[in-house]
């Protein structure tokens, strides 16, 4: 293979793997929006929820909310939805 096809080779190949990261981020949501809620806000929001002990968990989900589990004071297991922008449970 000549320099000039090779150059060209490793050149198409490098837009290539470009290029496929930054479709997959634009087809997802995999961080907070940028006005969203502090997540110790939210955090303090759902502290003060009736028969709180304590939170168990708290993911993002690829579909724009906060996945928050957290166990009240008689043991029972609660999952919310949070908005990032609201704080409210959707």
């Amino acid at each position: 293979m000549s320099r000039a096809k090779t150059t060209l080779f490793v050149a198409a190949a490098f837009l290539a793997l470009g290029a496929a990261p930054g479709f997959a981020q634009s087809t997802t949501k995999a961080v907070p929006p940028q006005n969203a809620m502090k997540l110790s806000q939210i955090v303090a929001q759902v502290e003060q929820r009736d028969h709180f002990n304590y939170i168990g968990e708290i993911d993002w989900s690829r579909e724009g909310y906060y996945e928050i589990t957290y166990y009240t004071t008689d043991k029972a297991k609660v999952e919310l939805k949070v908005n990032p922008v609201s704080g409210k449970p959707e």
